[in-house]
């Protein structure tokens, strides 16, 4: 079997190649047919042995018609159909040679094509087998001729010749046929890794947050992602083929406008452009091609430039904060430790000392500010303790009121529970509940009154939860759902990252903040403490 081993080919090319030349075969048997039974066949050459060439010409015709079926029927074992088949051509060449002697030199060109073909299919040792096999049978053929008549008629040279030609034709297709193969086998390679990158680059495309549209010279899209559909709009799920051949100038009027200013001019505006449901995108166009009336279109989404920016500012706060902490550090530390020195002093009223007491309180607390912003720029890992949530809610009212008078706000503790232990950071929790009462004292107060603020301490379910309420004006929709975006604020002197830093400082120690609307008038923003099991477990 190692003498039939033919190059990699796709069974649907070979089995296909194995029909044409077992048609081919059915061609020659029918000639040869035609022949013997013509009665215009003397004229072609004369029969010597009607008996055997009858038996010939029918047999081969059978042979030819069951190679023909069974080369299209399912995917044969093709070396060795190749190899029984010629085989066959070579014994019918022979027997037909000594039947109709005058037709032998039109026999041996028709076999030079039979060992060709067959030689696509087989190895080279072989196809060298299979050419030496047909210049053997001719030679045994005139030999026997030559014995039985007596004369050798048929000139060695023309013997030797066929050979030669035999080995020729077996070698060089073969050969080719490898080529071609090869040929075939890199262009299949070739043709698949361009489909392959033609998928991957439409699924990077289609997957672009970056919206991208292909509109012709007439307007219309040709090609659209699944984010120029989320932008622009489209009828039913999200698809291209919702966008495809649809009028841009009716999808996005404005749109169209721009682009078509752009096409007259030459010049992009680059102001936000407002689309369906009041998002805003940055068009950009580009010719696809230098003589192209086709134009690309990029639909920046404002948003996600905005949070990209936000990314950008945040983490050069990160690498500003680690310098700055120093900075801050070292004359807190200096106010604090001479605080201390004076709280040593007898000259000191008890009066100032309780002064000093809240000065040092407010350097530790200060510090303790500063360290969570550090760790929230490195993401360090928050430290979470076994706490009473009550008594640290009462503790921070406490502190709180030493620097906050009455008659700026009234803060109070509201809670059924005696205690409730919970588990979580109390440097953070402290920061948590000073940003967000903060907030309530700066923007939860009726215009001439105090701010009246209430802490509330519940457990719905596994989890604790600790509510900051006040009974200002509330918060429009349109600015809550932007709360705890970093740098959003409605005050001209705020910075935008009290209620953000809140929620990061949340988020490390597994719970989360929200705002909740309060139905008669105020805000309320709740706190939810991870269930005590939860991180006990963990």
């Amino acid at each position: 079997m190692a003498l039939l081993t033919v190059h990699a080919m796709s069974p649907q090319h070979m089995q296909r190649e194995l029909a044409l030349f077992a048609l081919y075969r059915v061609l020659e048997a029918a000639l040869l047919a035609l022949l013997v039974f013509s009665p215009f066949g003397e004229t072609m050459g004369k029969i010597v042995n009607a008996p055997a060439a009858i038996s010939v010409s029918i047999g081969y015709l059978i042979a030819s018609i069951g190679l023909l079926l069974h080369a299209r029927s399912q995917p044969p074992d093709y070396p060795a159909h190749a190899a029984i088949g010629v085989m066959v051509d070579i014994l019918v060449a022979a027997a037909i040679t000594h039947a109709v002697p005058d037709i032998a030199p039109g026999v041996a060109l028709l076999l030079l094509f039979n060992i060709g073909a067959a030689s696509l299919f087989v190895s080279l040792r072989a196809s060298m087998l299979i050419a030496a096999g047909a210049s053997l049978a001719l030679a045994a053929e005139r030999i026997i001729g030559a014995l039985a008549t007596g004369t050798f008629d048929r000139p060695l040279a023309e013997m030797l010749m066929f050979a030669v030609g035999f080995f020729a034709a077996a070698s060089l297709t073969r050969q080719l046929g490898k080529q071609v193969r090869e040929t075939h086998e890199l262009a299949d390679r070739r043709g698949a890794e361009a489909a392959n990158m033609a998928e991957i680059n439409e699924l990077i495309i289609r997957r672009m947050q970056t919206g991208v549209l292909l509109v012709d010279d007439s307007g219309h899209i040709r090609l659209a992602n699944e984010a120029a559909l989320l932008l622009i709009g489209g009828d039913g799920e999200p698809g291209a083929d919702d966008l495809h051949g649809r009028p841009l100038s009716q999808l996005s009027p404005p749109l169209a406008m721009r682009m078509a200013e752009w096409m007259r001019s030459g010049d992009t505006d680059t102001a936000p452009l407002a689309l369906r449901d009041h998002s805003e995108v940055l068009p950009r166009f580009v010719r696809l091609l230098a003589n192209s009336d086709s134009t690309l279109v990029f639909l920046d989404d404002t948003s996600l430039v905005s949070r990209r920016a936000e990314s950008l500012t945040l983490a050069t706060m990160g690498r500003f904060s680690a310098s700055l902490a120093h900075e801050i550090r070292n004359p807190l530390a200096a106010i604090s430790y001479a605080t201390q020195l004076l709280q040593e002093s007898q000259d000191i009223r008890e009066g100032d000392r309780r002064l000093l007491q809240i000065i040092h309180q407010q350097c530790l607390r200060t510090n303790g500010i500063v360290e969570s912003v550090l760790g929230l720029a490195r993401r360090e890992r928050a430290r979470p303790e076994q706490i009473d949530l009550v008594a640290a809610a009462h503790a921070f009212v406490q502190d709180y009121r030493l620097i906050v008078t009455a008659d700026n706000a009234e803060l109070k503790v509201a809670s059924d529970l005696g205690a409730l232990p919970v588990v979580f950071d109390p440097r953070h929790l402290q920061q948590v509940l000073t940003a967000l009462v903060n907030n309530a004292v700066r923007y939860g107060r009726m215009p001439g009154e105090p701010a009246r603020i209430t802490i509330r301490i519940e457990q719905e379910g596994e989890w604790p939860t600790i509510s900051v309420l006040d009974r200002g004006p509330g918060i429009p929709d349109a600015v809550a759902a932007q709360l705890f975006r970093p740098f959003f604020t409605t005050s001209e002197s705020g910075t935008g990252l009290g209620l953000y830093i809140a929620h990061e400082l949340c988020r490390a120690n597994e719970g989360h903040v929200e705002y909740v609307a309060v139905p008669g008038g105020g805000a309320c923003f709740r706190v939810h403490l991870p269930a005590r099991h939860s991180l006990l477990q963990g």
